[in-house]
């Protein structure tokens, strides 16, 4: 018995916090990726496709999305097992039921909106716990122990939620699992969705994770698991396939010396298309630096498949050279010049002096941004 287990699709999510072309393409990848579980599924040849939750990412996804994600599902022929999450719950009025009055929904796909065993082509009994609200904090898996199921078929539990005591959230976070709920249930494996990343929890329990890569944070996303059951009693075998296309990287960068930069524009140099790249930097940078650091930024936005660049952190701190060099015409040039003479003018510790110099920070700051306007930043989203 060969099954693929997978999760967290969050089909139809919107990525506001990209340049509009980028949040497109990324909206295209969940789509692609189902195509790609699709298409291993059948070079598996597995018995069922299980997705534990989470198969939307809001109930008001548009019509099109849905029929587009049944769409990707078509190479693979055989019974998908489609479970509600907190993201698309099983509501009295939910994405689910639209689904349905759509049509959209092939034979081969079995949407798990309530709780009962669900017997598989004779060949497996499926136990599905689907939220039907957004957050509860009972276990929906509890009556899997007592449920009946025919002798001599495999017993798959399919769940979304927090198993308790294992991951890094309360152990009164919504949606608690038990943690021993394979073994006290008398379950062959437990097909867990909810956290983002792959996860074993025990030897029949496992959390799959999102098969296309969604935030920055390293949780050994991108995968679906490969369950097979040589028989009865038998631990399952299970082994990760690679499904995600992009790389989300984190590159947290901190100037100190002028060698710092150099370390910094190789890393930026050697990003690809297939990244999706933080960009976080902080420190000192004298104007030339500045200049260097933001063509960089500028070749590695039109290089990767998507970039957030956060430079709060990073103070421009021009060299004696850089202020010297600073030009401007009219009034502001009139000031320019008042400026050097009060910074020359005066001790290093004269208050004037001081004042002096300041100002001219600021205003080299100004310039230079006047003479390389930076892109805008992208606006902040979840």
């Amino acid at each position: 018995m060969r099954l693929l287990h997978t999760a967290d699709w969050q089909i139809g999510r919107i990525y506001a916090q990209f340049e509009p072309d980028d949040a497109q393409a990324l909206f295209e990848a969940r789509f692609q990726v189902v195509e790609r579980l699709a298409a291993l599924a059948r070079q598996h040849e597995v018995h069922a496709v299980l997705v534990a939750g989470d198969v939307f990412d809001a109930q008001t996804v548009s019509d099109k999305t849905i029929r587009r994600l049944f769409n990707a599902m078509q190479a693979y022929a055989g019974p998908w097992l489609l479970l509600p999450g907190n993201h698309d719950a099983a509501l009295a009025e939910s994405v689910w039921q639209r689904a349905h009055r759509l049509g959209a929904v092939p034979p081969n796909a079995i949407t798990c909106l309530q709780p009962g065993v669900q017997l598989v082509a004779d060949r497996l009994a499926v136990l599905p716990a689907p939220l039907v609200q957004r957050h509860t904090h009972a276990d929906l898996t509890d009556w899997f122990a007592a449920a009946a199921t025919p002798a001599g078929l495999p017993r798959i539990g399919l769940a979304h939620g927090c198993v308790q005591g294992v991951l890094p959230e309360e152990l009164d976070s919504a949606n608690p699992i038990a943690a021993d709920r394979a073994a006290s249930a008398g379950l062959d494996y437990l097909a867990m969705g909810d956290w983002h990343g792959t996860r074993r929890i025990d030897d029949r329990c496992w959390y799959a994770g999102t098969p296309e890569t969604d935030r920055f944070k390293a949780n050994d996303s991108g995968q679906a698991l490969l369950v097979t059951l040589a028989g009865p009693g038998a631990p399952p075998q299970v082994q990760p396939l690679p499904t995600g296309r992009y790389r989300w990287r984190q590159l947290d960068a901190r100037l100190a010396v002028p060698s710092d930069l150099d370390d910094i524009l190789r890393l930026l140099e050697a990003t690809g298309p297939d990244d999706v790249l933080q960009f976080r930097v902080a420190g000192l940078c004298d104007l030339q630096g500045q200049r260097r650091l933001q063509a960089a930024v500028d070749s590695a936005r039109a290089r990767v498949r998507a970039l957030v660049h956060e430079a709060h952190g990073l103070r421009l701190e021009p060299t004696p050279e850089d202020l010297a060099a600073l030009h401007a015409d009219g009034y502001v040039g009139e000031v320019l010049q008042q400026l050097r003479a009060d910074q020359a003018g005066g001790e290093a510790d004269d208050p004037q002096a001081r004042t002096a110099r300041d100002a001219l920070l600021i205003l080299a700051r100004l310039l230079d941004e006047q003479a390389a306007p930076s892109p805008a930043r992208p606006r902040a989203g979840a």
